[in-house]
C-alpha cells in the first residue's frame, strides 16, 4: 500500500505536470517524489534562545528521513518570544503568534498536499499553535520539543530568566547593586533552550508529551543534550509508524488524553497558560472540553512538582532523575493517567511507560510523594462570582495563603501598574487591578510578568494581589488571578471597579468577588465606555475582530 495519500496529487499526478516539474527543479530524484513527504515546521529564529537552535534541529529531522524512505522538507512558521517582549507593546504579539503558528502549518500542509508533519517548537505558543496547525490538517504528526535551557549561575546562586526580571524589582527597591543587577542579567541565561522552570514552554511540552503528540522524553530532554539529538534522528521512525497505521491527530487526541494533559499539568505545577491552550486545542480537535473540566481535575489532582517559579527544582533536575516518563510512570501506577490512550510511538502510553523505572520521590526531592504533597488539591483555581462570572484562573500553590481581601487599585494599563510599582505608590494589602488588556482590549491579552516580578522584588510578594482580564507568565508567582472574563472591553464586572473597592480573591471557596452590589454595578454600566482601539491594522485588528472570550480558549475559528 502507499504511504503518499496527498503528496501523489503533485509529485504523481499526470494531470498535474507543472508540480511533478516544480519538484524537479528542487532536486528531488523519481527516489525522494516517489516517497512520503514529510513537511519539517521549524519554529526557530535567531534572536532568542528558545528557538534559536530549532532550524538545526529542522535539518537533522530532514537528513534522516531519508534512512526511513521518507522526503522530509523543511519549512518555516514563527515566534515571538514572551521574554523579550514581555513590558512592551510587542507582548500584544505573543498569543496572536499562537494562531499565526497554526494558520501557517495548516496552510502550508494542505496546500502543498504533504503526507504528514513534524513540528519543531521550542517557546510558549510555539508547541500549541504547531499543535492546533497539525490537528487542523488531521494527517500523521508528531511534535519535537526543542529542549529546556540549562540554568544560569551568578556568585553560586541558580538563575533563569525570571531572575532578570525580579532583580529588577529589587533594583527599584534599592535592594541589589548596579554590578550584581548587570551580573545576574548577564548570567540569566546560558545558552540554547527554553526557560528552565515549570514555565509555560516547559508546561506546555510536558501536556503535549501527556497527550501522546510528542515521543517519550520529549518535554525533559535539556536543549543541549546528546539525547535531544538523538529524538530528532530518531523520529521519522515514528513517522513511517503513524503514516502506515494511517494514525492521525484525531485517533491520539481524545477527552481522556486530555485529561492526562491536565493531570500532569496540574500534578507538576504548571502555568496558567495551560489552561486556554489546552482548551484551545481542545476546540480545535472538536472535544467538549471546558474550564469546567479544569475545575473537576483540579480538585482531585495533588500537586506534587517542587518546580520554579515558586519552588526550588528545574526541568533539567527532572531530567537527571528519569524525565517525564519516570513521572508520569509514579501517577500511572497510582491511578491518575490513563493509560490506554494511544500516542505517536503507535503504542498505548501504559506501553511506552512499561518497562521506565517510575521516579522515586521524597520531600526534599523534584517531585514529592503524593501522600505528602506541596498542596493537597491543584494549584490551577478556577474562580467565579460577581467580579468573573464567565471564569477566572489563579495559580494559587498554597504557599501565598489561600484567600486575600483588600482595596482595589486600579489601572487601565500595564504601564501605569508598573509605574507606580517603581515609584513605591503601591501600598501593602492592595489588591492590584490591570484591565483592559484582555484578548479584544488589549489586544492580544499580553503577560503581566514585569509586574509581578517587580511586586516580589520589591519585597511585596506576600502583601499585595493582583488581578488581571490578561494574562500571566508561567514565571509569574505570587496571590494573582487571571483571565478575568468577561474583560473590561466588552463590559465585564472588572471594567467597572474603582479605587477602594474591596475584593476578595477566595482560592477555597474559588470565588473572586467585590463589594458592590448589582444596583451600583448597574449605575457604573451607564456611564461606561469601551476601551478606544482606533488605529489598528492588520494583525491585532484581525485577532480583535475574531478572538474569543479566555474562558473559550482564545480561539479565532470558532464563532
Amino acid at each position: 500500500m502507499s504511504l503518499k495519500k496527498y503528496s501523489w496529487e503533485i509529485s504523481q499526478n499526470e494531470e498535474h505536470p507543472a508540480g511533478k516539474a516544480m519538484l524537479y527543479a528542487t532536486g528531488l530524484t523519481d527516489k525522494k517524489m516517489n516517497q512520503p513527504f514529510v513537511g519539517v515546521a521549524s519554529c526557530g529564529y535567531e534572536s532568542n534562545p528558545c528557538n534559536m537552535h530549532l532550524n538545526d534541529f529542522a535539518g537533522l529531522i530532514k537528513a534522516s528521513s531519508q534512512e526511513h524512505d521518507l522526503t522530509g522538507l523543511v519549512f518555516n512558521t514563527i515566534g515571538i518570544s514572551d521574554g523579550t517582549t514581555m513590558g512592551t507593546l510587542g507582548m500584544r504579539y505573543s498569543l496572536v503568534s499562537r494562531e499565526i503558528i497554526a494558520d501557517s502549518i495548516e496552510s502550508f500542509i494542505i496546500g502543498h498536499s504533504f503526507d504528514g508533519c513534524i513540528s519543531v517548537a521550542g517557546c510558549d505558543k510555539n508547541m500549541p499553535g504547531a499543535l492546533m496547525g497539525m490537528i487542523r490538517t488531521n494527517r500523521p504528526s508528531i511534535l519535537v520539543y526543542g529542549g529546556t535551557i540549562a540554568s544560569g549561575n551568578y556568585k553560586g546562586e541558580k538563575l533563569n530568566i525570571v531572575s532578570a526580571f525580579e532583580a529588577f524589582g529589587k533594583r527599584v527597591n534599592g535592594n541589589i547593586s548596579d554590578e550584581d543587577y548587570d551580573g545576574v542579567i548577564r548570567n540569566s541565561c546560558p545558552g540554547k533552550g527554553a526557560c528552565g522552570g515549570m514555565y509555560t514552554a516547559n508546561t506546555m511540552s510536558s501536556a503535549i508529551e501527556a497527550m501522546g503528540m510528542s515521543l517519550p522524553y520529549s518535554a525533559s530532554y535539556p536543549a543541549n543534550s546528546p539525547e535531544k539529538l538523538r529524538e530528532c534522528r530518531e523520529v521519522n521512525k515514528f513517522m513511517k509508524i503513524l503514516l502506515e497505521k494511517d494514525i492521525k491527530p484525531s485517533d491520539i487526541i481524545t477527552k481522556k488524553s486530555l485529561e492526562n494533559a491536565v493531570t500532569v499539568t496540574i500534578a507538576l505545577g504548571g502555568s496558567t497558560n495551560a489552561v486556554m491552550h489546552i482548551i484551545a486545542i481542545a476546540r480545535t480537535a472538536g472535544i467538549d472540553f471546558t474550564i469546567e473540566d479544569f475545575k473537576a481535575i483540579n480538585a482531585k489532582t495533588p500537586m506534587i512538582g517542587d518546580f520554579k517559579p515558586s519552588g526550588k527544582f528545574m526541568m533539567e533536575d527532572l531530567h537527571e532523575q528519569g524525565g517525564l516518563p519516570a513521572f508520569m510512570k509514579y501517577m500511572l501506577q497510582n491511578g491518575f493517567l490513563h493509560g490506554d490512550c494511544l500516542t505517536v510511538t503507535g503504542k498505548t502510553l501504559a506501553e511506552n511507560l512499561e518497562n521506565i523505572d517510575a521516579i522515586v520521590p521524597s520531600m526534599v526531592n523534584v517531585i514529592h510523594p503524593l501522600e505528602q504533597p506541596i498542596k493537597a488539591t491543584g494549584h490551577l483555581c478556577i474562580l467565579d462570582g460577581n467580579l468573573a462570572p464567565d471564569g477566572a484562573v489563579a495559580k494559587i500553590t498554597g504557599k501565598e495563603g489561600s484567600s486575600f481581601t483588600g482595596p482595589a487599585r486600579v489601572f487601565d494599563s500595564e504601564q501605569e501598574a508598573n509605574d507606580a510599582i517603581r515609584d513605591h505608590k503601591v501600598q501593602k494589602g492592595e489588591v492590584l487591578v490591570i484591565r483592559n488588556i484582555g484578548p479584544k482590549g488589549g489586544p492580544g491579552m499580553p503577560e503581566m510578568l514585569k509586574p509581578t516580578s517587580m511586586i516580589i522584588g520589591a519585597g511585596l510578594g506576600s502583601d499585595v494581589a493582583l488581578i488581571t482580564d490578561g494574562r500571566f507568565s508561567g514565571g509569574t508567582h505570587g496571590f494573582v488571578v487571571g483571565h478575568v472574563t468577561p474583560e473590561a472591553f466588552l463590559g465585564g464586572p472588572i471594567g467597572l471597579l474603582k479605587d477602594g473597592d474591596m475584593v476578595t480573591i477566595d482560592a477555597d471557596k474559588l470565588k473572586l468577588t467585590c463589594e458592590v452590589s448589582e444596583e451600583e454595578f448597574s449605575e457604573r454600566r451607564k456611564a461606561w465606555k469601551k476601551k478606544d482601539i482606533k488605529g489598528l491594522q492588520g494583525t491585532l485588528k484581525k485577532y480583535n475582530l475574531l478572538v474569543s472570550t479566555a474562558s473559550e480558549g482564545c480561539v479565532t475559528d470558532k464563532q
